[in-house]
């Protein structure tokens, strides 16, 4: 039995870890469920509430209707707004850069909230900050530019969620602090390389670090980078039918 069990746990140990397609946090009051949906289309609901961020791709239909959406940016793997129409509550108001606003104009109605870098805002009962988003000098400094997009961090029951958007790791994602659960991304030439959001993850220290927006790269190896630092890593299927 016992040499079983150490067969058992050697395997496990060797094999890659199951990507899951949901996952929950503690929070006071309550639990955060968080549902991946495709690259960096997600779900997060808490309170009865339900927050829809960036549902521009993937299967949407067992998506809850959203009390809030938000926008980080607005490329096509971010922004569809045929999409947000799909997911959003009758009446609720969709949060998004003033960027955003210009490019869809009147293809999403209000209520719609501006948000900037640095803004702060309580959006139909969910507190919301609003964080940079950018590519650092160098090749990719074209494809996000400083100001144009948002990160965000939410508060759900006393738990600060950290949705980077497409980043590079800037000073100010570094500088960030008391995050309980950051979705990190990590895809060359828009963000970064695994190993790249692992040390910036390891300079901010969330509590839980979940990579997204990942096409292209492996999640597995920004999870080996963070072994033994304490942040614990949760690899989730934002790619169904690859099955990772």
């Amino acid at each position: 039995m016992k040499t079983i069990s150490l067969l058992a746990l050697s395997l496990a140990l060797l094999l890659p870890a199951v990507a899951m397609a949901q996952s929950t946090v503690a929070a006071t009051g309550g639990t955060i469920t968080i549902t991946p949906f495709q690259h960096a289309s997600l779900e997060l609901e808490f309170g009865g509430k339900v927050i829809q961020v960036d549902p521009a791709q993937g299967d949407l239909s067992k998506a809850k209707p959203g009390d809030v959406v938000l926008i980080t940016d607005i490329h096509g793997d971010h922004l569809n707004p045929d999409l947000i129409a799909k997911v959003r509550k009758s009446g609720a108001p969709v949060v998004m850069p003033e960027a955003v606003k210009q490019q869809v104009g009147d293809k999403v109605p209000a209520p719609v909230e501006v948000m900037a870098n640095g803004d702060k805002k309580t959006v139909a009962g969910v507190a919301i900050e609003a964080v940079p988003m950018y590519n650092l000098p160098g090749p990719s400094a074209n494809y996000h530019t400083k100001g144009r997009g948002n990160g965000y961090i939410l508060t759900l029951g006393g738990k600060r969620v950290y949705i980077a958007g497409d980043t590079a790791c800037t000073p100010e994602m570094k500088a960030l602090t008391n995050i309980d659960v950051a979705f990190i991304p990590m895809n060359l030439p828009y963000t970064m390389t695994p190993a790249e959001a692992a040390d910036c993850a390891k300079a901010f220290k969330p509590k839980i670090a979940i990579p997204y927006h990942y096409q292209g790269q492996k999640p597995e190896e920004f999870q080996a980078a963070l072994a033994g630092t304490g942040i614990e890593v949760r690899l989730l299927n934002w790619y169904p039918a690859a099955g990772r």
